[in-house]
Protein backbone atom coordinates (compact mmCIF):
# COMPACT_ATOMS: atom_id res chain seq x y z
CA UNK A 1 0.00 0.00 0.00
CA UNK A 2 1.38 3.71 -0.71
CA UNK A 3 2.34 5.48 2.54
CA UNK A 4 2.73 8.83 3.71
CA UNK A 5 5.14 9.50 6.39
CA UNK A 6 4.27 12.95 8.23
CA UNK A 7 6.96 14.24 11.03
CA UNK A 8 4.68 16.15 13.68
CA UNK A 9 6.85 18.39 16.14
CA UNK A 10 3.41 19.30 17.62
CA UNK A 11 0.52 17.65 18.05
CA UNK A 12 -1.90 20.27 16.53
CA UNK A 13 -0.08 21.17 13.83
CA UNK A 14 -0.92 17.97 11.84
CA UNK A 15 -1.55 17.18 7.99
CA UNK A 16 -5.12 18.86 8.70
CA UNK A 17 -7.44 18.04 5.30
CA UNK A 18 -4.54 17.30 3.62
CA UNK A 19 -5.33 13.43 5.49
CA UNK A 20 -8.32 13.26 4.06
CA UNK A 21 -6.96 13.88 0.71
CA UNK A 22 -4.34 11.32 0.97
CA UNK A 23 -6.60 8.48 2.66
CA UNK A 24 -9.10 9.29 -0.32
CA UNK A 25 -6.70 7.92 -2.87
CA UNK A 26 -5.78 5.13 -0.71
CA UNK A 27 -3.00 6.34 0.55
CA UNK A 28 -1.79 5.29 4.29
CA UNK A 29 -1.05 7.80 6.47
CA UNK A 30 1.75 7.74 9.47
CA UNK A 31 3.17 10.35 11.72
CA UNK A 32 6.53 10.19 12.77
CA UNK A 33 6.84 12.41 16.03
CA UNK A 34 9.59 14.65 16.36
CA UNK A 35 11.83 14.03 19.05
CA UNK A 36 10.65 10.92 20.37
CA UNK A 37 10.44 8.40 17.37
CA UNK A 38 13.52 7.30 15.33
CA UNK A 39 12.98 8.95 11.84
CA UNK A 40 15.68 7.72 10.19
CA UNK A 41 15.04 4.05 11.24
CA UNK A 42 11.08 4.37 10.34
CA UNK A 43 11.98 6.10 6.76
CA UNK A 44 14.76 2.48 6.16
CA UNK A 45 12.18 0.87 7.17
CA UNK A 46 8.87 1.98 5.74
CA UNK A 47 10.57 3.50 2.45
CA UNK A 48 7.11 5.70 2.22
CA UNK A 49 6.28 6.92 -1.65
CA UNK A 50 5.73 10.63 0.16
CA UNK A 51 7.71 12.60 3.09
CA UNK A 52 5.93 15.38 4.67
CA UNK A 53 7.49 17.71 7.32
CA UNK A 54 5.13 19.63 9.42
CA UNK A 55 5.58 22.69 11.38
CA UNK A 56 6.97 23.58 14.80
CA UNK A 57 7.24 26.37 16.96
CA UNK A 58 11.54 25.71 16.75
CA UNK A 59 13.73 26.86 14.32
CA UNK A 60 15.58 24.84 11.37
CA UNK A 61 19.09 26.40 12.93
CA UNK A 62 18.27 25.13 16.77
CA UNK A 63 20.70 21.52 15.96
CA UNK A 64 21.96 22.56 19.78
CA UNK A 65 18.70 22.72 21.30
CA UNK A 66 16.90 19.95 19.34
CA UNK A 67 19.23 17.57 17.84
CA UNK A 68 16.19 15.87 16.31
CA UNK A 69 16.78 18.76 13.87
CA UNK A 70 20.43 17.55 12.71
CA UNK A 71 18.64 13.56 11.79
CA UNK A 72 15.70 15.65 10.41
CA UNK A 73 18.14 17.98 7.45
CA UNK A 74 19.85 14.74 6.64
CA UNK A 75 17.09 12.39 5.94
CA UNK A 76 15.58 15.61 3.57
CA UNK A 77 19.06 15.70 2.22
CA UNK A 78 18.66 11.98 1.27
CA UNK A 79 15.42 12.20 -0.34
CA UNK A 80 16.25 15.07 -2.42
CA UNK A 81 19.22 13.33 -3.91
CA UNK A 82 16.95 10.62 -4.75
CA UNK A 83 14.45 12.68 -6.06
CA UNK A 84 11.64 11.20 -3.84
CA UNK A 85 8.49 13.19 -3.58
CA UNK A 86 8.69 15.97 -0.52
CA UNK A 87 6.59 18.59 0.88
CA UNK A 88 7.34 20.30 3.92
CA UNK A 89 4.99 23.08 5.80
CA UNK A 90 6.48 26.00 7.37
CA UNK A 91 9.30 24.57 9.55
CA UNK A 92 9.54 21.88 7.14
CA UNK A 93 10.06 24.26 4.36
CA UNK A 94 13.05 26.13 6.19
CA UNK A 95 14.18 22.27 6.82
CA UNK A 96 14.24 21.72 2.91
CA UNK A 97 15.91 24.64 2.99
CA UNK A 98 18.29 24.06 5.34
CA UNK A 99 19.76 20.81 3.62
CA UNK A 100 20.50 22.06 0.77
CA UNK A 101 22.92 25.19 2.17
CA UNK A 102 20.57 27.70 2.51
CA UNK A 103 20.77 31.15 4.77
CA UNK A 104 17.84 30.40 7.53
CA UNK A 105 17.28 33.34 9.99
CA UNK A 106 14.30 35.37 11.80
CA UNK A 107 12.58 37.31 9.96
CA UNK A 108 12.22 40.81 10.70
CA UNK A 109 8.45 40.65 12.01
CA UNK A 110 6.64 37.46 13.11
CA UNK A 111 4.09 36.58 10.44
CA UNK A 112 1.04 35.26 12.48
CA UNK A 113 -2.75 35.26 10.58
CA UNK A 114 -4.74 35.19 7.29
CA UNK A 115 -3.49 36.87 4.27
CA UNK A 116 -3.48 35.81 0.74
CA UNK A 117 0.07 35.15 -1.27
CA UNK A 118 1.74 36.65 -4.26
CA UNK A 119 2.65 34.19 -7.36
CA UNK A 120 5.62 34.22 -9.04
CA UNK A 121 4.81 33.55 -13.10
CA UNK A 122 6.06 30.43 -11.84
CA UNK A 123 3.94 29.94 -8.95
CA UNK A 124 1.38 30.64 -11.28
CA UNK A 125 1.74 27.64 -13.44
CA UNK A 126 1.63 24.97 -10.58
CA UNK A 127 -1.08 23.73 -8.22
CA UNK A 128 -0.41 26.92 -5.75
CA UNK A 129 -2.59 29.11 -8.74
CA UNK A 130 -5.53 27.07 -6.72
CA UNK A 131 -5.18 29.33 -3.73
CA UNK A 132 -6.67 32.47 -4.59
CA UNK A 133 -8.06 32.86 -1.09
CA UNK A 134 -6.10 33.80 2.31
CA UNK A 135 -4.04 30.64 3.77
CA UNK A 136 -2.80 31.02 7.33
CA UNK A 137 0.27 32.41 8.27
CA UNK A 138 2.43 31.34 11.45
CA UNK A 139 6.13 31.84 11.58
CA UNK A 140 8.62 33.99 12.75
CA UNK A 141 11.69 32.67 10.56
CA UNK A 142 12.46 32.90 6.66
CA UNK A 143 15.40 31.79 4.60
CA UNK A 144 17.07 32.62 1.61
CA UNK A 145 15.94 31.03 -1.65
CA UNK A 146 17.84 27.92 -2.83
CA UNK A 147 20.37 28.16 -5.46
CA UNK A 148 18.38 25.73 -7.50
CA UNK A 149 14.89 26.24 -6.44
CA UNK A 150 12.26 27.56 -8.48
CA UNK A 151 10.66 30.85 -6.64
CA UNK A 152 6.72 30.54 -6.35
CA UNK A 153 5.40 32.74 -3.90
CA UNK A 154 5.91 35.62 -1.48
CA UNK A 155 4.39 38.11 0.88
CA UNK A 156 5.37 41.52 1.44
CA UNK A 157 6.97 40.64 4.49
CA UNK A 158 8.64 37.57 3.57
CA UNK A 159 9.67 37.15 -0.20
CA UNK A 160 10.19 33.25 0.01
CA UNK A 161 6.92 31.82 0.54
CA UNK A 162 7.23 29.00 -1.50
CA UNK A 163 10.10 27.22 -3.66
CA UNK A 164 10.35 23.85 -5.52
CA UNK A 165 13.08 21.80 -6.38
CA UNK A 166 12.97 19.85 -9.27
CA UNK A 167 9.87 18.02 -10.03
CA UNK A 168 9.17 16.26 -6.37
CA UNK A 169 10.08 18.71 -4.09
CA UNK A 170 7.83 21.54 -2.49
CA UNK A 171 8.62 23.91 -0.14
CA UNK A 172 5.72 26.53 1.73
CA UNK A 173 6.52 28.85 4.82
CA UNK A 174 2.44 28.88 5.24
CA UNK A 175 -0.65 26.64 6.33
CA UNK A 176 -2.85 25.74 3.35
CA UNK A 177 -3.76 22.39 5.36
CA UNK A 178 -5.43 23.38 8.39
CA UNK A 179 -8.68 22.75 9.30
CA UNK A 180 -11.22 25.69 10.62
CA UNK A 181 -12.19 23.56 13.55
CA UNK A 182 -8.41 23.32 15.10
CA UNK A 183 -7.54 26.61 14.95
CA UNK A 184 -8.44 27.23 19.06
CA UNK A 185 -5.62 24.44 19.64
CA UNK A 186 -3.46 26.95 17.55
CA UNK A 187 -4.30 29.85 19.85
CA UNK A 188 -3.62 28.07 22.48
CA UNK A 189 -0.43 26.44 21.59
CA UNK A 190 0.97 29.66 20.34
CA UNK A 191 -0.13 31.93 23.19
CA UNK A 192 3.12 33.37 23.65
CA UNK A 193 3.80 34.25 20.34
CA UNK A 194 0.06 36.02 20.13
CA UNK A 195 1.00 37.88 23.11
CA UNK A 196 4.21 39.60 22.00
CA UNK A 197 3.03 39.81 17.98
CA UNK A 198 2.30 43.73 17.62
CA UNK A 199 -1.61 43.75 15.92
CA UNK A 200 -2.42 40.18 16.32
CA UNK A 201 -4.89 38.90 18.74
CA UNK A 202 -6.22 35.64 19.42
CA UNK A 203 -10.09 37.09 18.60
CA UNK A 204 -9.20 38.47 15.36
CA UNK A 205 -7.76 35.15 14.42
CA UNK A 206 -10.75 33.36 15.26
CA UNK A 207 -12.83 36.06 13.32
CA UNK A 208 -10.99 35.39 9.82
CA UNK A 209 -10.37 31.87 10.36
CA UNK A 210 -14.43 31.72 10.69
CA UNK A 211 -14.38 34.15 7.31
CA UNK A 212 -11.58 32.12 5.18
CA UNK A 213 -11.01 28.57 6.37
CA UNK A 214 -14.09 27.36 4.59
CA UNK A 215 -12.68 28.65 1.26
CA UNK A 216 -8.99 27.69 2.57
CA UNK A 217 -10.19 23.81 2.73
CA UNK A 218 -11.89 23.86 -0.56
CA UNK A 219 -9.21 25.29 -2.34
CA UNK A 220 -6.53 23.53 -0.20
CA UNK A 221 -8.02 20.16 -1.60
CA UNK A 222 -7.49 21.32 -4.96
CA UNK A 223 -4.15 22.31 -4.76
CA UNK A 224 -3.11 19.18 -2.99
CA UNK A 225 -4.68 17.18 -4.98
CA UNK A 226 -2.46 18.60 -8.09
CA UNK A 227 0.87 18.73 -6.50
CA UNK A 228 0.18 15.10 -5.67
CA UNK A 229 -1.06 14.16 -9.53
CA UNK A 230 2.30 15.88 -10.37
CA UNK A 231 4.34 14.04 -8.32
CA UNK A 232 2.73 10.56 -9.31
CA UNK A 233 0.91 10.03 -6.02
Amino acid sequence: MTEALAVRHVAFEDLGFFEEVLKERDIRVTYVEAGRDRLREEVERRSPELLVVLGGPVGAGETTAYPFLTEEIEVVRARLSREEPLLGVCLGAQLIAAAVGAKVYPAAAQEIGWQGVDLTAAGADSPLAELTAPVLHWHGDTFDLPTEAVHLASTPQCANQAFALGRNALGVQFHAEVRGAAIESWLIGHAHEIAHAPGVSASGIREDTRRYAGLLESQGRRFFGRWLDGVGL
